[in-house]
């Protein structure tokens, strides 16, 4: 995987679009990586020699879920600091349980409307990209997105 690539796990096309449109609008410079199903997300992370800046995760999707690429995800030494946020319909407490258990980042119910899913996913590219201090591992696949101060 190219380092600063945001990984996405996302069975939906209109859904994964919208994930794009979001990034284009926030000015991310990072390249999307989509999977479709939690057994291509697993494969991807397992193969890969670099760790992606930031992981999105649908919950449900076709062979192997997005639950499933978490609980790999987390077990794996290597890839426990990788953000790993959750974009989901479901609003299922149990799932928003297991999430957060099974160490996700950050739990956000995918809204209805597009103009609320846009904002939602430019939320999450702005704090996660751009906001929050990461592990030194991480340096290299944020330090383009924080221009120097002046």
């Amino acid at each position: 995987m190219i380092p600063g690539t945001i990984l996405v796990l996302e069975d939906c096309e209109e859904d994964y679009e919208t994930v794009c449109d979001a990034a284009r609008r926030a000015g991310v410079t990072h390249k999307l990586r989509r999977a479709t199903t939690g057994d291509e997300c697993m494969e991807i992370l397992r193969q890969s020699d670099s760790l992606p800046a930031l992981v999105l995760l649908d919950l449900n999707t076709a062979r192997g879920d997005g639950r499933d690429a978490l609980r790999f995800a987390k077990s794996d030494a290597r890839l426990r600091s990788v953000p790993f946020v959750v974009l989901t319909t479901s609003a299922n407490p149990r799932d928003l349980g297991f999430c957060y258990d099974g160490g996700a980042n950050a739990y956000h119910v995918k809204p209805v409307r597009h103009d609320e899913h846009l904002r939602v996913l430019g939320e999450i590219f702005h704090y996660w990209l751009r906001a929050v201090a990461l592990p030194e591992k991480h340096e290299v696949l944020t330090r383009n997105l924080n221009p120097p101060l002046r």
